[in-house]
């Protein structure tokens, strides 16, 4: 697909986020189009730049983590405790229609390009704050990584169960979830800015995005219900044959009926154990062996797969990771691309999980290589500084390039 056929051709975003929530909505966003300037620390950059794994031999700085969700971008290194730094970044923003942080509250401003310090340079700029809790409120200043929302949101302790304790989970779900809130506020805000001329400033909270993608507790205990967390009746997984299945008879009103004409248990419609969803859930222990007994007939997954999905009732193999790339699906919708990689040829990452016009939504071209690897080119190309500038801003170590 072109650039110029791209959605946000012509959007410049600067990007003074690291890690996964901010990162990941600005890569969304240069997937379809948009030219994302990526400031990083110098020395360090972005911290998970040292993530696993390492994509070359005898360096710290080229994690696969990183050239995902950084994949499109250009890297400009730049000291933000320095004022000459700070000024370089407003210079930026002058030529920005995007600004997107997600530093604790309090921290931009104390670096001087905070909301109202880049309004005053760039009066219609879309400015979006990503925090774990959001810029206002008692915990607004607590340091904050999706294990860290989970537990506090209550979905660790939903997701219990019968387990003896509250466990992590492997979803990096909070960061996903606000990254992706952020990025249609941010279209949203460029949209009313095109009708009004008025910019914004948008505040994303990564655990007001985790707890919106609650189905059913937070409605049920706000209106006096109780709270439905595992395990969930209608949400089931067996072994077969050595691997496991798992199928749904709940969040549809026809599953249940075609699940037992599968069976052939009619009589279970009207056991008065099982006459309710919510009876169902209250015995859902005995269901569950009931269920079982019957899946026990059948030899393999794909033997009880091919019953399940005749019957109409959703239904899917657990999967490793590998054995998913691996699937022809993933193939033919191109969602493992790879990106160029001066140390390892190529690198296979993840596609946007949408297709436009037809076709699927790739990187526009690798992950920075190293730390302001474009910062001479940024600066020179976009905000006209000449090589003697650049030349003095390297020496005192404001910026870096390599």
């Amino acid at each position: 697909m072109r650039d110029d056929s791209l959605p946000l051709a012509g959007l410049v975003i600067l990007d003074l986020t690291r890690v996964l929530a901010g990162p990941y909505c600005t890569r969304l966003l240069a997937d379809m189009g948009a030219r994302v300037i990526k400031v990083e620390r110098p020395g360090e950059g972005d911290e998970m730049r040292k993530s696993p794994i390492q994509l070359e031999p005898g360096r710290d700085d080229q994690s696969s983590y990183f050239t995902r969700v950084n994949a499109g971008k250009e890297s400009v290194a730049i000291d933000l405790s320095q004022p000459r730094g700070r000024d370089v970044v407003l210079d930026l923003a002058r030529h920005a229609d995007v600004f997107v942080e997600n530093f604790m509250p309090g921290v931009v401003a104390r670096l001087g390009c905070d909301y109202e310090a880049v309004r005053a340079v760039k009066p219609d700029i879309v400015y979006c704050s990503i925090s774990g809790f959001g810029q206002t409120g008692p915990w607004r200043s607590r340091p904050a990584f999706a294990h860290i929302i989970n537990a506090v949101s209550g979905m660790m302790a939903l997701e219990q169960g019968e387990e003896s304790a509250p466990r992590s989970s492997n979803l990096q779900a909070a960061d996903v979830l606000a990254a992706n809130h952020a990025g249609t506020a941010i279209l949203a805000a460029l949209l009313r800015r095109a009708r009004t001329g008025t910019g914004a400033h948008i505040d994303v909270s990564m655990l007001e995005a985790l707890v919106s993608a609650d189905s059913i507790t937070f409605a049920s205990v706000l209106n006096g219900g109780g709270e439905h967390g595992n395990p969930r009746p209608g949400l089931l997984v067996y072994e077969v044959g050595g691997r496991y299945l798992a199928f749904q008879i709940g969040g549809s009103p026809q599953l249940w009926p075609r699940l037992l004409r599968l069976m052939e248990r009619p009589e279970l419609a009207h056991d008065p154990r099982f006459k309710t969803g919510d009876l169902r859930r209250r015995h859902s222990r005995e269901l569950h062996d009931i269920i079982g007994v019957w899946i026990s007939r059948f030899k393999t997954v794909e033997e009880a797969l091919a019953a399940l999905g005749e019957a109409r009732l959703p239904c899917a193999p657990v999967l490793r990771p590998a054995e998913l790339i691996a699937e022809p699906h993933a193939a033919v919708r191109e969602f493992f691309p790879s990106v160029p990689h001066p140390g390892r040829g190529s690198v296979r990452i993840t596609a946007s999980p949408y297709h436009l016009d037809g076709e699927p939504v790739h990187p526009r071209g690798p992950a920075a290589y190293r730390i302001g690897e474009h910062t001479k080119s940024v600066l020179s190309g976009l905000l006209g500084y000449g090589d003697e500038r650049i030349g003095a801003l390297l020496e005192a170590r404001v910026i870096e390039a390599p």
